[in-house]
């Protein structure tokens, strides 16, 4: 009996969730270890599919890095990142887009229809909505007096998004799921960070949220778990970089959360997939799970 009062308690705070996010649209980046673990990562996509069974619009980005890099390794190359992002030649291009496209994307797509909805994929070896330019990092080593620019390959930093594609496709009843290989101006091929096509993809939207589900609780304001973040600004976020707390691989995801709040969404959410149902209770509980991110 308990347990069923405590299930009712859980309905009835939800409900008014439910009801604010009725119609609106979110974007969900999916990415981390969580990918490579089958029944939790169809329990995520089933987590999605809720969303969209209680009104919401949901459009998914994926990332695929892990895979990307077994891939490698099996072809003989060695994955680098210059601050979080993936050094990307030719040869690490072309597999990549095979493992995201062809593996990461479609396998997503199939756990949704399993689910009974509607998705389709948005990459770059069909309907591409993300355009970029290369990218070059500004690297300064200690002991430089100024930074160094810094070759990264194909690798792309996000010009455009056709928001009103995807627009489209959520309002004909579609979930997009998008695989992070952009094109350019010329017709060719750029690797992009997942974490940053999402927080422009939100951008381009105007999405109410933008969750970033991978395998971290959050943000943390120091090295122990207790530190754990639960609700950060913009400006307590830019102090952490300033004092070297945020770096590496959680770099890309607050740039990201800035340029969806920049662009008028309302919060950014990291979640950690690991967690049965995170995505839910960050949504549609009064505590949350994970890092709330405002302005």
């Amino acid at each position: 009996m308990d347990e069923a009062i405590s299930k009712a308690a859980a309905l009835v705070e939800a409900h008014g969730y439910i009801r604010q996010f009725a119609g609106s649209t979110v974007v969900v980046k999916v990415g981390g270890s969580i990918m490579d673990e089958p029944e939790a990562f169809g329990k995520l996509i089933g987590d999605i599919c809720f969303l969209k069974a209680v009104g919401m619009k949901p459009i998914i980005v994926h990332g695929g890095g892990k895979s990307i890099t077994a891939a490698m390794q099996k072809a003989g190359l060695e994955a680098q990142f210059v601050q979080g992002r993936r050094y990307t030649d030719q040869r690490t291009l072309a597999i990549a887009e095979h493992v995201l496209v062809n593996e990461v994307n479609k396998g997503i797509i199939d756990h949704i229809a399993d689910q009974g909805y509607k998705a389709m994929g948005v990459h770059s070896l069909g309907s591409c909505v993300v355009f970029a330019k290369r990218m070059f990092l500004q690297v300064q080593e200690d002991g430089e007096e100024t930074p160094r620019k810094v070759d990264i390959g194909f690798v792309g930093d996000v010009e455009w998004v056709n928001g009103e594609l995807l627009n489209a496709l959520v309002q004909a009843d579609v979930i997009p799921v998008i695989a992070p290989i952009a094109r350019d101006q010329a017709g060719g091929k750029l690797n992009v960070n997942a974490d940053s096509v999402a927080g422009h993809v939100a951008a381009a939207v105007k999405s109410e949220k933008l969750i970033l589900v991978s395998d971290t609780h959050g943000i943390r304001t120091g090295e122990t778990d207790d530190t754990l973040a639960t609700h950060l600004t913009k400006q307590e976020i830019e102090k952490l970089i300033a004092d070297g707390i945020i770096a590496s691989g959680m770099l890309p995801k607050v740039e990201a959360s800035f340029t969806a709040l920049q662009a008028g969404v309302s919060k950014v959410h990291i979640v950690d997939g690991r967690i049965e149902h995170s995505l839910l209770l960050e949504i549609y509980t009064n505590t949350g799970i994970g890092t709330e991110i405002v302005l």
